[in-house]
């Protein structure tokens, strides 16, 4: 049997990029390991958003560029 993490429904939170605010729907365990990913790196949650956010091909949602992130850093 597998083993799985505790699930939660995705959770939408506002963050502000550039001076604008947008929602992201994100299950917690995406919403945590981004606010650790940031402290490893002295920023806010929301700094480390943005400069996702930046960095991410237009084709790719904001989402799912994070959700790679994490992925990609874990």
């Amino acid at each position: 049997m597998i083993e799985l993490p505790p699930m939660t429904p995705p959770l939408k939170r506002s963050v502000t990029i550039d001076g604008h605010r947008t929602s992201v729907s994100l299950e917690d365990a995406f919403w945590k390991a981004l606010a650790t990913q940031a402290a490893a790196r002295d920023l806010t949650r929301a700094a480390l958003i943005g400069r996702i956010d930046h960095a991410r091909p237009p084709e790719i949602g904001l989402a799912t560029a994070l959700r790679l992130f994490v992925l990609a850093n874990a």
